[in-house]
């Protein structure tokens, strides 16, 4: 379980004034996408954070009930819930508005996260004598390392506890030069500590520089592959159009490369109920108008699927809001509104809903 790290509003202003001041990394995320953005400024009872998405991912992809954002604190990686509120303004430039979360939680409860992609970075230490040694980085957290002697024979020199001096050169801009304690040594590797805990005009930017690697390594593992390469679904999935449109079917398909084949059916409660399988489908409801006819039968067809399948709500000529009012509504995984020119995003966007359904759904066991 996650442990609650600012649960009253004064801690939580604090700690997100601090991000703020530093212009902090900032990740949103919902359970199918995620976006790189920057923390601005802290007012009006909002956070304001850099547009680094387009219009098509800030109106249709941050609109989650479970929007999330992380961030680096310190030696935590902080998590916690909020909203998109709409869009603001800070120093001329339009900025996306999210409410303040009601508390911080530590994103990484296993302890201080262990960045193992370092690249080849060779470190200098000291031994009890005060001899210097060489070395390179294998891993490098917020609190410690862990480092690979150029000398054998560790556990002659080196026993848990001792203190030593260490020096790990990173880039040009971030050099740690800090007392470390031993922690266990084994052949030529040895654990350290990093006793005291790094000061900040070091530990801020290395806590975002150990943040953005295990963010790359969180993306490398969730994210929907890339355009032209298909989606590991089972060969019978599809995706489903519930629509009477033979043009919008036409249209979709330049928009869904790399994805499993498109199959139309009549928006009929008969011809759902035809193809409602029980393997891995989503279901796209085209929708022509928001009267109350038109609500009653796609709450009919929501009904239909009883949450075996993910389904989206798709918009043509529809207005925005009230179209995510209604996905948010029925639980839709997501509700779109399908222009002209949709882009790369609408693609993406359902890449990663049938990823994340595919790892909810697990392999299945054949009978």
């Amino acid at each position: 379980m996650k442990k609650i790290i600012a649960k009253t509003a004064e801690e939580v202003h604090r700690i997100l004034g601090l991000a703020c001041a530093n212009r902090e990394l900032l990740i949103l995320a919902t359970p199918y996408l995620s976006f790189e953005s920057t923390f601005l400024v802290q007012e009006d009872g909002a956070i304001h954070a850099r547009i680094t998405m387009g219009t098509e991912a800030a109106m249709y992809g941050l609109r989650s009930e479970d929007l999330r954002i992380r961030f680096p604190h310190a030696t935590r990686f902080l998590e916690a819930k909020t909203r998109l509120l709409g869009f603001g303004m800070v120093e001329g430039r339009r900025s996306l508005r999210l409410a303040i979360p009601t508390i911080l939680m530590d994103d990484d409860h296993r302890g201080a996260y262990r960045a193992e992609r370092v690249g080849r970075v060779e470190v200098s230490f000291s031994t009890p004598r005060f001899d210097l040694r060489g070395g390179t980085l294998v891993n490098l957290s917020t609190t410690g390392a862990r480092i690979q002697s150029f000398q054998d024979n560790l556990e002659s020199d080196f026993k848990s506890g001792d203190p030593i001096l260490v020096t790990i050169p990173l880039s040009e801009e971030l050099k740690i030069n800090s007392p470390a304690h031993v922690r266990w040594t084994h052949g030529r590797t040895m654990g350290l500590k990093f006793i005291p805990t790094l000061t900040d005009p070091v530990l801020t930017p290395l806590s975002r520089w150990v943040f953005q690697r295990r963010e790359e390594d969180r993306e490398r593992m969730e994210r929907p592959p890339s355009l032209g390469n298909p989606v590991a679904t089972p060969k019978e999935s599809r995706l489903v159009l519930v629509s009477s449109s033979g043009e919008l079917e036409t249209s979709l398909r330049d928009y869904l490369e790399g994805l499993p084949p498109l199959v139309r059916i009549a928006p009929t409660i008969a011809a759902l109920k035809e193809v409602v399988p029980s393997h891995p489908t989503m279901l796209i409801f085209h929708i022509a108008g928001l009267g109350l006819d038109e609500r009653r039968r796609l709450r009919a067809f929501v009904d239909t699927l009883g949450a075996r399948q993910p389904f989206i709500l798709l918009g043509v000529g529809v207005e925005a809001s009230a179209l995510m009012e209604l996905g948010s509504e029925l639980k839709a995984a997501a509700a779109f509104v399908f222009g002209p020119k949709p882009g790369p995003f609408f693609n993406r966007l359902i890449q990663g809903i049938l990823r994340r359904h595919a790892d909810e759904s697990g392999p299945k066991e054949s009978a």
